[in-house]
């Protein structure tokens, strides 16, 4: 709905295989197997990683409570789906959120060319008074690989220096990524930033967690994951702290504005708009992504012949 679609229905059909092939676990539920007051580590039981997800920020949150910072590591986790929708729910009961995750290596190092990273997301959400909350959610890689899969279901180019083909050279082509290529890390010629993140987030995630990083053969696949939640009204007054967002937001998006620039946007802002306006007019599926989920539902036993009449 806030045109994440990267992570929406593009990813039924895999997330149906996941579960034939026995790797996902519907019935599984997440199982705390150490804690203290201010920290657990959760096994998943690879079960859905949106319910694993969310129970386990739920736990960050009971323990901010008490502790003042929340911190739960997950291992046998599947795919988590967007990170900011785990964050925001600590900034809603007035709390900092931070998540990150690691996955399989799709992302080559700063200056090099094999994949030895995953895009390595992070996300941090911070309550705010009058205004919105502040809702970071990014890739430490150039694009999240789900966005360039977008782009190669609708036959659409990525802009150079998103990706490398399999001999390191830049193209625009994102089959060339499903060929051996790789995508690479955030920043451009200052690309060691991205590097250095996404280094951060494979250890955090990865090293830390057990999952292991996403380039070792202990590596089994899905994600390995680490949040933290933070209760602001053990560092300082809430009411104080919200005022303080509140003030850097509308001093920055009243600031001078560059050439050509009509507005200067906060993090989560594009989000809300995008899910405002498909409210309105509903979400657009590409075909190629429709016929996937088509013959998937067919596969076991779906009747989509009423969906197929109101599109």
């Amino acid at each position: 709905m806030a045109g994440a679609d990267s992570h929406g229905v593009i990813r039924i059909p895999w997330y149906v295989q996941l579960i034939k092939e026995e790797k996902m676990r519907p019935k599984a539920k997440p199982e705390v197997v150490h804690e203290t007051a201010s920290m657990a580590l959760v096994n998943g039981n690879w079960g859905f990683g949106q319910v694993i997800a969310r129970r386990c920020m739920e736990i960050a949150l009971e323990k901010a409570r008490r502790s003042g910072i929340g911190a739960v590591s997950i291992f046998n986790c599947n795919h988590v789906g967007r990170l900011v929708d785990y964050t925001a729910m600590a900034a809603a009961q007035d709390m900092i959120g931070f998540m990150m995750c690691n996955d399989g290596a799709i992302v080559a190092p700063f200056g090099g060319v094999e994949r030895l990273f995953n895009p390595g997301p992070m996300s941090v959400a911070f309550p705010a008074g009058s205004q919105r909350p502040i809702l970071l959610d990014f890739a430490t890689s150039v694009a999240a690989q789900g966005k360039i899969h977008v782009k190669h279901r609708r036959g659409e180019k990525v802009p150079l220096g998103w990706i490398i083909d399999k001999e390191g050279r830049p193209t625009d082509n994102p089959a060339d990524l499903y060929a051996g290529g790789a995508i690479l890390p955030l920043g451009g010629d200052v690309g060691y930033k991205g590097f250095g993140l996404g280094l951060l987030v494979d250890v955090m995630s990865g090293a830390l967690t057990g999952s292991g990083c996403a380039s070792s053969p202990e590596y089994e696949g899905g994600n390995g994951v680490f949040m933290m939640a933070v209760d602001i009204s053990s560092f300082t007054n809430l009411e104080d702290f919200k005022r303080r967002v509140d003030q850097l937001i509308v001093r920055t998006k009243t600031s001078r504005k560059a050439p050509g620039v009509q507005e200067i946007l906060i993090p989560g802002e594009p989000e809300l708009r995008e899910e405002q306006r498909r409210l309105a007019e509903g979400i657009h599926v590409e075909e190629e992504t429709w016929k996937e989920i088509a013959v998937t539902a067919r596969s076991l036993g779906l009747d989509l012949a009423p969906y197929e009449r109101a599109g």
